[in-house]
């Protein structure tokens, strides 16, 4: 049940579960259905990582050590931090899921269950595993983004992007005219727990550069030095 496969856009999801064993096992049972996964074993971690807002849902375990899970939901809330986050516990009264509910969470999974049912409360929530939907379509000064089909069309043409270049565009899209630090670049495209160079970014800045060069854009990757960069017109 190939969730992500095809073009669209690969789905980034949290996973805050302090059982080592059911942690490294849905890691690789999501990433096996094509979902790119960053996990963690504490609600500390949880929070920081959530608090990026670089991810499509949130996995989290009720009971973890040094915050509990609801605290991290209630905090990620308070902060304007909208991503849907699923409870999974072993605490399953009716009153713990309407306390959940309340705190702001979009669904309540109890333990033990089974994998395709995680799978299943991940599509309700997601409202976006196999269909176009107006997310998917970007429209920013003269060009268009296909987030389903990675292409880029702008007044001189179009062209198709690599996952990398996808992710960097979009990000960058959605933060026209803002300077965005290297380092939150790094967090948003490699995920925190990434060891890529930091060449890399340069790497991909200049393969985008020559994307928005193809199809003929007046917008343009500006480098802030000592900072980052920003997407600009000419």
């Amino acid at each position: 049940m190939e969730m992500n496969s095809g073009k669209g856009r690969i789905m980034r999801i949290l996973l805050a579960e302090d059982d080592k064993q059911l942690n490294k096992t849905l890691t690789y049972q999501l990433e096996t259905e094509g979902f790119s996964v960053d996990s963690c074993l504490d609600g500390e971690e949880a929070l920081f990582y959530g608090e990026q807002n670089i991810y499509d849902i949130i996995l989290l375990d009720r009971m973890l050590p040094r915050m509990e899970g609801t605290e991290v939901l209630t905090s990620l809330r308070k902060k304007g931090i909208t991503v849907p986050v699923i409870l999974i516990t072993a605490l399953g009264t009716l009153s713990d899921k309407v306390t959940g509910l309340d705190l702001g969470a979009d669904d309540y999974l109890v333990k033990p269950f089974a994998f395709e049912e995680l799978l299943a409360r991940i599509r309700c929530v997601a409202r976006r595993p196999h269909t176009l939907t107006q997310n998917d379509i970007l429209t920013v000064s003269d060009i268009t983004w296909n987030a389903f089909e990675y292409i880029l069309t702008g007044p001189s043409g179009s062209c198709t992007l690599s996952k990398k270049e996808a992710a960097l565009l979009e990000t960058f899209l959605r933060a026209k005219g803002q300077t965005l630090p290297r380092t939150t670049l790094l967090l948003k495209i490699w995920g925190p727990d990434s060891n890529v160079e930091d060449g890399n970014l340069d790497n991909y800045i200049h393969f985008l550069r020559r994307r928005l060069q193809i199809t003929g854009s007046r917008l343009q990757i500006k480098t802030v030095r000592g900072i980052g960069y920003s997407l600009q017109e000419k």
